[in-house]
């Protein structure tokens, strides 16, 4: 039996919301794609609103960064559905960020030429010239495209429209963008290590059969989201009990 969309609580408690128009605009999708990953169970229902008008939330646009990003790494949508199955059912947009950050360190950085305006509707408002520097010096984008485009890194972008709205330095999250980086290659390199000896070379070794071969390579499609969640809910578990200890710290006397 199908199930009734969740009616649109008052606009007082919950925002902004957009409608499929402007999701697919914030997100640099299609409203075709949009309602392809709704057909999948990739995206929750919309709220429905007045006129029976669907209306999405900034959990709908951190959850199509986080399957845009799983795409970049190269898992399959059906990868993608198992990964997005495990996430716990009230996961906020901020833990849903947290999960597209550390997925997107590991995608390979890939420019695109895209005009201003697009990238305006994509951050749902006018850009100016600091808010473009900062997005340079965090790598999301280069300035230097010609007539007047610029080359965005399509990994890192909606990670780098959020943190434009987050009232820190921006040496603050340069340095924090860097040891998230450091740290999760070095997993990927020490688990793909461990993998390859204690998994594949015994394998390989075992003279499996072509079959067989294609099985194992097979296993990675399963594997990978695996092994990515759980580094994601290791790390947020370690930060929340830093930021604990942290908040239980008195502060320095003046």
């Amino acid at each position: 039996m199908a199930q009734t969309p969740p009616q649109r609580p008052e606009p007082e408690a919950e925002g902004p919301y957009l409608t499929v128009d402007e999701l697919a605009a914030r997100a640099g999708v299609t409203v075709r794609t949009l309602r392809f990953y709704s057909s999948k169970g990739l995206l929750p229902p919309p709220l429905i609103g007045p006129r029976r008008v669907g209306h999405y939330g900034p959990d709908h646009l951190a959850r199509l960064s986080l399957i845009e990003a799983l795409q970049r790494q190269g898992l399959s949508l059906s990868a993608i559905d198992r990964y997005l199955e495990q996430l716990p059912k009230d996961i906020t947009s901020e833990d849903l960020a947290l999960h597209q950050a550390l997925v997107a360190s590991w995608v390979p950085e890939t420019a695109q030429p895209t005009r201003l305006s697009k990238l305006e509707r994509q951050a749902g408002r006018p850009l100016s010239d600091h808010d473009l520097d900062r997005l340079a010096a965090m790598g999301v984008l280069d300035r230097g495209g010609e007539d007047g485009t610029l080359l965005v890194n399509s990994s890192m972008l909606q990670l780098g429209l959020r943190l434009l709205e987050v009232p820190i330095p921006l040496e603050t999250a340069l340095a924090a963008r860097e040891i998230v980086l450091k740290h999760t290659r070095a997993l990927a390199r020490d688990l793909q290590r461990l993998f390859r000896e204690q998994v594949w070379q015994p394998f390989v070794d075992s003279g499996p059969g072509e079959e067989e071969l294609d099985r194992m390579r097979s296993l990675t499609e399963y594997i990978q989201p695996a092994l990515v969640q759980a580094l994601v809910t290791a790390f947020q578990r370690s930060l929340k009990e830093e930021l604990r200890t942290g908040a239980a710290v008195p502060a320095p006397e003046r």
